[in-house]
């Protein structure tokens, strides 16, 4: 039975490209074998995004499926001769493959793509505080690095490594595929040497060939001031190892900011609310108030004011991402009303009600 891709990502037939693309980071998310989910649910998960994320193939998938189940092909069933000898039953026949011969698109994937390590996402959590100036911090990652015993070649030291035999150092291999539309030839990945177009006389012992192992990794990473949640940061070369010698993934650092005590943000600006007494509202006054970085700042209340009056202190928010200048904090006063009086007060208050206050 034939794949739903829809049903995979939680998604109906008409969600459009970014509710798709929502749903498949939530899902690659959760489901990533580097932090412990399955590595098949993962796969598929993939294979259903890189169909329905790309609309002719999307179009294809919709109108066709995944295979060709049930209906059979006019004089039997298509065969595959792989140019060495090598049968193939096609039973999982992909009309994605047909189209794509037919089309232009498709094909083997480059050895480079092939040897490239995978790039990592790391979450990050920061005090809000902490956005005020540009900081360095040490981060601690388990992937695949480098093997030491062969210096990412995959082979062992002292030993060669060959031009493979069925592909002569391509890295790809032919393949002419029968179908009810005729012949046709495609390029696909060596099985013999996983596209590499060479192999070792003698894989190395440590790493089995792959010129990488399992392993663990401390970095420091430069974080600039200003970040912000969901922000994300790039840093070039420091995800998972890449295989044989291959160029390392990149890894990504994505920002979270932690909910601040008196403090929220939107953008670069801050917003705090400030109490303040019923005679200061009434009479006016000074009030001290708390800047995010600790300093403390005098604010001038207006005689008379009302309870969610803002007053703006200027360059006192977030630093700007882009290096220059900072936000702006705003200082909501909020006029306490008190509950309990003591007797004093309460003939204090009678008199000024007697005076029309």
């Amino acid at each position: 039975m034939a794949k739903d891709y829809y049903q995979i990502l939680g998604i109906s037939r008409n969600a459009s490209q970014e509710e798709i693309k929502r749903a498949y980071r939530k899902l690659a998310h959760e489901h990533h074998p580097d932090k412990g989910g399955n590595e098949q649910k993962f796969k598929e998960i993939n294979e259903a995004y890189q169909t329905l994320s790309n609309a002719e193939k999307r179009r294809q998938y919709d109108q066709f499926g995944r295979v060709f189940e049930g209906g059979g092909f006019p004089g039997g069933q298509p065969g595959w001769d792989f140019g060495f000898g090598q049968g193939f039953d096609a039973s999982d026949f992909d009309l994605g493959d047909i189209f794509g011969e037919m089309f232009g698109f498709g094909g083997a994937a480059s050895k480079k793509d092939l040897k490239r390590g995978k790039d990592i996402e790391v979450e990050i959590e920061m005090p809000l505080e902490d956005t005020l100036r540009a900081q360095e911090k040490e981060i601690f990652l388990q992937k695949k690095i480098l093997c030491n015993r062969c210096q990412g070649t995959g082979a062992e030291p002292g030993s060669k490594v060959k031009e493979c035999f069925s592909c002569r150092g391509q890295g790809e291999v032919q393949q002419i595929k029968k179908t009810f539309f005729g012949s046709f030839t495609k390029y696909a990945v060596c099985p013999e040497c996983g596209g590499e177009g060479t192999k070792p006389e003698k894989p190395c012992n440590v790493c089995k060939g792959q010129g990488r192992i399992n392993g663990e990794e401390r970095i420091k990473v430069f974080i600039p001031a200003g970040v912000d949640t969901n922000q994300v940061i790039k840093v070039e070369g420091r995800g998972e190892a890449g295989k044989k010698g291959g160029k390392p993934g990149n890894l990504y650092l994505r920002i979270f900011i932690k909910k601040h005590k008196f403090f929220r943000r939107k953008g670069d600006d801050i917003f705090l609310s400030l109490p303040v007494s019923f005679s200061q509202a009434v009479l006016g006054g000074e009030v001290e108030v708390s800047a995010l970085e600790g300093s403390k700042i005098l604010l001038k209340v207006p005689q008379g004011t009302e309870s969610g009056k803002v007053l703006r202190v200027s360059g006192k928010g977030i630093p700007h991402f882009s290096g220059w200048g900072r936000g702006d904090m705003f200082v909501e006063l909020v006029v306490k009303i008190p509950q309990k009086l003591t007797k004093k007060q309460k003939e204090l208050l009678e008199t000024l009600r007697e005076e029309g206050l």
